[in-house]
């Protein structure tokens, strides 16, 4: 039995880290075999490490063009708690997730070498210090020129993995969707919480406005203009009621021309989506986008020099038939194939 299953994971080229994984890394070749989700055509779906798609898991990113990566981190949720518990849920759902994208013609395990990094070790009693381990962490992968894909978490998150990443390549542009600006100063006297990365990103001169896009904002406010700030800083604010029951992939043609070919990265908070879809997140918001929206937006940045991703605030307590995480597996696949070196059919 044993020598089957082993057998058959073989074959599929996942759910484990093996040699023919590890030769790939260390030789540079083009023709370097690359790891692929195993086909559920020859190893079951149940079967195997609870990886991303599947695939096989590393220690390291040396070798590798991308990788997935779980922050399982949620002490700076300021209403329901859970998005420690996204990466490991995203990951169960994301076995049913195949290889190519016929919608688009990518071909993302054809072009890249990708694997599974786990998860980034976290201090659960400690944000600042959890913020400090997660820029460590993304300096290692980033460093060697690995693209991270990150499954969060909570959206404090993407403020240390954005240190991280504009100590390689400068402000960054950045495609935020979501149903918060999360520009907050602060809350409870505290300045460093979900509510505002993106605050401290600009503090610290992480970002570089005029190409930051925030798509999917919506909710009661405290006043009547509460997108002020981000304005003031040349953020362009797109209402969710500017989406609603029409396609967005002629916002996404504008959105593109003002990115151009600079580094961008997408920071994806599953509450962006109406809570019918993704209710599994800790400060659902009515009135929001759809998933095929989230498919035109995420699509809609083929082309665009993408630098790294992330997919935030799954809660799955909240959803028990596993929806929302089933939503973030496939909108981290969907990042998956924009990546620049993604050929397409």
């Amino acid at each position: 039995m044993l020598r089957r299953v082993a057998s058959g994971l073989a074959r599929g080229r996942g759910a484990g880290v093996g040699a023919r994984a590890v030769a790939g890394s260390r030789r540079g070749a083009s023709d370097v075999p690359r790891n692929q989700p195993p086909s559920s055509e020859l190893v079951a779906r149940p079967v195997g490490v609870c990886s991303m798609m599947r695939l096989p898991v590393q220690a390291s990113p040396e070798g590798l063009d991308a990788a997935f990566v779980g922050v399982p981190l949620d002490i700076g949720t300021s209403n329901r708690p859970g998005a420690r518990f996204g990466p490991r849920r995203i990951r169960e759902e994301s076995v049913l997730l195949k290889a190519v994208n016929p919608s688009t013609g990518a071909l993302p395990f054809q072009s890249l070498r990708v694997a599974d990094l786990g998860d980034v070790n976290v201090n659960l009693y400690n944000l600042q210090d959890s913020c400090r381990l997660i820029q460590e962490a993304y300096q290692k992968i980033i460093g060697v020129g690995c693209v991270p894909l990150t499954l969060g978490g909570d959206h404090t998150i993407t403020y240390p993995i954005l240190q991280a990443v504009a100590k390689k390549h400068g402000p960054v542009g950045l495609l935020h969707v979501d149903a918060h600006t999360d520009t907050a100063d602060k809350a409870l006297g505290e300045k460093l919480y979900h509510g505002s990365p993106f605050r401290r990103c600009v503090d610290e001169g992480l970002l570089d406005c005029k190409r930051v896009v925030q798509i999917g904002i919506r909710g009661s406010a405290m006043t009547l203009d509460p997108y002020r700030y981000n304005r003031s800083q040349g953020f362009r604010v797109v209402l969710a009621e500017d989406c609603w029951m029409k396609s967005l992939v002629p916002l996404m043609a504008e959105v593109r021309q003002q990115i151009g070919g600079k580094p961008l990265y997408i920071s994806f908070d599953v509450d962006a989506l109406d809570p019918a879809y993704a209710p599994g997140t800790g400060t659902p918001e009515i009135a929001g986008l759809t998933p095929s929206q989230a498919l035109e937006i995420i699509r809609g940045c083929q082309g665009l020099n993408v630098v790294g991703c992330d997919l935030v605030e799954v809660s799955p307590q909240y959803d028990p038939s596993g929806n929302t995480a089933l939503l973030a597996a496939n909108l981290l696949f969907e990042m998956l194939c924009v990546l620049p070196k993604v050929t397409t059919a």
